[in-house]
């Protein structure tokens, strides 16, 4: 991988280090945060590769609420009850008041 990769990567980790407990952020939040607001995806690819980073990846999810990656985590509902342990509602793959739990960086940090 280029060294600018894995430097996006490094800055991508330390915003989602600041999500708060019981809420979460997207891809296209820390993408716009980070200043490379058509970057969500690369946003997904360094969740992706935050195992074993102590990175709460479980607290980013796509720009409408819903847990798209969550077939990257082990076990089949694994992300689901992670945030479910936060106290964050889920349904049908689906965060429920998504706006009273959005963390917002640009606004936050």
């Amino acid at each position: 991988m280029k060294a600018e990769t894995l430097n996006f990567f490094e800055r991508v980790y330390e915003v989602a280090k600041q999500i708060p407990y019981g809420r979460v952020t997207s891809y296209g939040a820390i993408a716009k945060y980070l200043g490379a607001a058509r970057s969500a995806r690369m946003v997904g690819y360094a969740m992706n590769g935050s195992v074993g980073k102590e990175v709460p990846a479980h607290r980013v999810v796509n720009r409408k609420g819903l847990l798209t990656g969550k077939h990257h985590f082990d076990g089949t509902n694994l992300m689901q009850q992670l945030l479910e342990s936060e106290g964050i509602e889920i349904l049908n793959h689906q965060i429920q008041n998504f706006e009273a739990v959005f963390w917002d960086p640009s606004i936050e940090l």
